[in-house]
C-alpha cells in the first residue's frame, strides 16, 4: 500500500484518499485564442512519460479536496516528495517545506 504525504492536511493518508490528475507544471499558452492547432493540442494531450522521476499533480479526494504536487519514481512507484501548487520542490535538502513524501509496503 501507498502512503501520500498532503502538504496541507500535514499527514500521511492511504492511496485511496486520492487521485492522480496527470503531469505537473503543465504551462498554459499566453495566447490561447491565436495558438496554432498543434500548440493547442500540445498543450491539451501530449504528456511526458518518463523513466524515473516524474512530476505530477494529485488530488486529496477524501480529505482537504485540495490538489498538490508529487515527485515520485515511475520505476520503483516511490513517491519522493510532496508540495503545495505554487511551490517548487527543494531536492537538494530532500524536502519540500519541511515535510517528504513516503512509501510503505
Amino acid at each position: 500500500m501507498l502512503y501520500i504525504h498532503c502538504p496541507y492536511c500535514e499527514e500521511h493518508r492511504s492511496e485511496e484518499e486520492f487521485h492522480y490528475k496527470g503531469q505537473a507544471h503543465i504551462a498554459r499558452p499566453d495566447d490561447p485564442d491565436n495558438c496554432t492547432d498543434v500548440e493547442w493540442a500540445d498543450f491539451i494531450y501530449r504528456r511526458d512519460n518518463p523513466r524515473g522521476e516524474h512530476k505530477e499533480q494529485w488530488y486529496h479526494t477524501v480529505g482537504c479536496r485540495k490538489f498538490f504536487n508529487a515527485i515520485r519514481d515511475t520505476q520503483s512507484y516511490e513517491i519522493k516528495t510532496t508540495y503545495k501548487v505554487g511551490e517548487q520542490p527543494d531536492m537538494a535538502a530532500g524536502i519540500v517545506t519541511g515535510q517528504q513524501g513516503s512509501n510503505a509496503s
